[in-house]
C-alpha cells in the first residue's frame, strides 16, 4: 500500500513539523538504541558462533577483546573477567574457536558484539594448530634450547614431587622410590587437568624452586612434575604458556612425566628430562640400591688391590735397588783405613810434638837462670842512662841558662830559624830563662827613630 502522505508532498522546511497522519513519531538516538538492543538480544539470546580468533587481547581489568571472522564477514566479541579465567586455553590469534554467548549491542559505538561464555577450539585440528603456533613461539625464545638442560644429581636427597595428591601416580612413584633407593619426597598437591591446573602446576613449580637451603622445610634436588595418560585435551594444562615458562625457569632439575610413551606435552621440551611414565621418572632419579651398594663394594675391593700391588711392586722394587747397591764394608773399608792411618800419624805427631815442645822447654828454662838474668838487667840499667843523658843533652831550654833564646812569629807561634822568616812574621817573640819579650820589626824604608844609631829591633 502506498504511502499517503509520501515525502514528496511535504518538502522540507527550516524547522521541523509533524506530518498529518503520520506513525514515525519522533526518537531519539538513545531510544533507538534501546529497542535494537531488545530486539537483538530477544532475538538471538544464545548463539554458537565457529571463526577465527583476531585481534585478541586482554586488558587489565581482566576483561578480554577479540574478533571472530571467516572468509566473508567479522564480528566483535567480548569475555568478562569471570568467564575469561575459565578459559580452558590460552587464546590466540589464528585459532579456530566455537563461542557459546548472546548477541547485544553496544550503544557507545553502534556496532553489534557477542558476549561470550564460553569458548572452545573447534576440533582437535585447531587444538593441534594451536600447540604448534604455541611450540614455535615459545621455542623462538630458546625456551626448548638443549643448552638450558641441567644435569640431574647422581643421588638426590630430596625430590619434589608435582602431581594430585590423590591419583594413582603418586603411589607409584613412592612405591619404585622404595624399591630402588628410599629416598625423601615432598609432594605439592595440584590440579591436572582442568580450570585452573595450569596455573597451580606453574606455582608448584615456582613453590619449589623459592624454598631456600637450611630452612625449616629442605629444598629439593630433583622435581617430578608427573600426570597419568589421558587424552590431548586432559594433558593440556602441561601445554599451558605458564607452565613451560615455569619449567624452562626452575633452577631445580625438572623430570617431566607427564602421560604415557607417545604423549608429548610442551613441559617435555622444557623440562631437563622427559621420562615417557611416571614410574620410569622415579627409576631415572635415583639408582638402584643394592646395585650402588655392589658398585661401592667393588670400588673398594679395586682400591685394596691396587694398594696391595702398589705395595709388592714397592717391596720388588726395593730389593732390587738393594741387590744392586754396594755393600757397607765395601763403603766404608776406605774410610775405616783412612782413619786407622790418620790414628797411627796423629800418634806420631803427638809424640815428636811433646819432645820439640820439651827441648823448648829445657832452653827457656836455661836462660832463666839468676846470673844472666842479673847481666840482662845491669844491661839494660846502662842503656836507660846513656837515653837519660841524651835527653838532657837535646832539652831546648838548656841553652837558654847559657844566655841564649828562640824565636817564635806571631801569630802562631812558629819557631823563627831564619831572617827571611822572621821579616814576612808580623810580630816576633823572644823567649829567654826567664819569660818571653814581645818586639816589632821596623821595615826597610821606615823613618828611624834615631838616624846617629844602626837600625835595631825595638822591645815592646
Amino acid at each position: 500500500m502506498a504511502d499517503p502522505f509520501p515525502d514528496d508532498a511535504y518538502p522540507a522546511g527550516l524547522v521541523a513539523e509533524e506530518r498529518p497522519g503520520s506513525n514515525a513519531p519522533d526518537m531519539s538516538v538513545s531510544e533507538l538504541s534501546a529497542r535494537l538492543k531488545r530486539v537483538v538480544e530477544g532475538e538471538f539470546g544464545h548463539v554458537r558462533l565457529r571463526g577465527e580468533i583476531s585481534g585478541w587481547k586482554r586488558a587489565a581489568s581482566g576483561h578480554c577483546y577479540l574478533a571472530l571472522k571467516d572468509d566473508a564477514a567479522v564480528i566483535d566479541g567480548v569475555i568478562w573477567r569471570g568467564a575469561a579465567a575459565a578459559l580452558p586455553f590460552s587464546p590466540a590469534d589464528g585459532v579456530e574457536v566455537i563461542a557459546t554467548g548472546k548477541l547485544t549491542t553496544y550503544p557507545g559505538r553502534s556496532k553489534y558484539q557477542i558476549v561470550i561464555d564460553r569458548m572452545e577450539l573447534a576440533g582437535e585440528g585447531a587444538l593441534m594448530a594451536l600447540l604448534e603456533k604455541l611450540k614455535a613461539k615459545l621455542g623462538a625464545e630458546g625456551l626448548f634450547d638443549p643448552s638450558r638442560k641441567q644435569a640431574l644429581p647422581y643421588l638426590p636427597r630430596v625430590i619434589g614431587v608435582v602431581t594430585s595428591p590423590t591419583g594413582a601416580v603418586i603411589r607409584d612413584i613412592i612405591h619404585r622410590l622404595e624399591d630402588r633407593c628410599p629416598t625423601h619426597v615432598l609432594v605439592w598437591p595440584v590440579k591436572v587437568q582442568g580450570v585452573g591446573a595450569a596455573e597451580e602446576v606453574a606455582a608448584a613449580v615456582r613453590g619449589f624452586d623459592a624454598i631456600t637451603s637450611g630452612g625449616p622445610v629442605p629444598r629439593p634436588d630433583l622435581v617430578i612434575v608427573a600426570r597419568g595418560g589421558g587424552s590431548i585435551e586432559d594433558l593440556w594444562a602441561f601445554n599451558e604458556e605458564v607452565v613451560v615458562r615455569a619449567v624452562a625457569d626452575c633452577s631445580i632439575p625438572i623430570i617431566s612425566a607427564v602421560g604415557h610413551e607417545t604423549d608429548t606435552s610442551l613441559c617435555d621440551h622444557a623440562a631437563d628430562l622427559r621420562a615417557p611414565t611416571p614410574t620410569a621418572a622415579a627409576e631415572i632419579a635415583v639408582p638402584v640400591l643394592s646395585d650402588l651398594r655392589h658398585t661401592i663394594a667393588s670400588h673398594a675391593l679395586r682400591a685394596e688391590r691396587c694398594a696391595r700391588r702398589y705395595h709388592e711392586r714397592g717391596g720388588e722394587r726395593l730389593a732390587a735397588l738393594a741387590r744392586i747397591m754396594p755393600k757397607r764394608d765395601a763403603i766404608l773399608g776406605p774410610q775405616r783405613q783412612r782413619a786407622d792411618d790418620l790414628a797411627q800419624r796423629l800418634g806420631l805427631a803427638l809424640e815428636r810434638r811433646v819432645g820439640t815442645a820439651r827441648r823448648e822447654l829445657d832452653r827457656t828454662a836455661g836462660a832463666l837462670r839468676p846470673a844472666i838474668l842479673d847481666a840482662r838487667l845491669a844491661r839494660a840499667r846502662d842503656r836507660l842512662a846513656d837515653l837519660g843523658r841524651l835527653l838532657v843533652s837535646v832539652d831546648p831550654e838548656k841553652p837558654l841558662e847559657r844566655g841564649y833564646a828562640w824565636v817564635a812569629a806571631r801569630p802562631g807561634g812558629a819557631v823563627v830559624s831564619d831572617a827571611v822568616a822572621a821579616r814576612a812574621a808580623s810580630g816576633l817573640t823572644l823567649h829567654f830563662r826567664d819569660g818571653a819579650v814581645d818586639v816589632r820589626l821596623e821595615r826597610p824604608g821606615a823613618k828611624p827613630h834615631n838616624p846617629t844609631k844602626p837600625e835595631q829591633p825595638t822591645l815592646l
